[in-house]
């Protein structure tokens, strides 16, 4: 991951954490559970996309350009289990 990238993504994670504190003070005031369950579902999926999007363009670009089937096969099925986790 380039220096560009995880400066990216660290502050994708400092936002989060933002996100967190509010959502705390949501829970202090009573707030929806829903509502609660909807902001922090939203704030880990921009930074989940954005490091998929950072795998996807660095590590499984790389195990392509290889032309290793080996490599290629394991980043795919990596891919595939995060999604099968996903849906669970």
């Amino acid at each position: 991951m380039c220096a560009e990238q995880s400066l990216a993504i660290r502050n994708r994670l400092n936002r989060v954490a933002g996100q967190v504190a509010g959502i705390s003070r949501m829970i202090e005031e009573g707030a929806y559970c829903i509502d609660i369950l909807t902001q922090l579902q939203a704030a880990l999926a921009k930074a989940e996309d954005a490091i998929l999007k950072q795998h996807a363009d660095g590590c499984v670009a790389e195990a392509i350009a290889s032309g290793d089937p080996d490599a290629q096969r394991a980043k795919f099925n990596e891919l595939v289990d995060l999604i099968a986790k996903s849906k669970r």
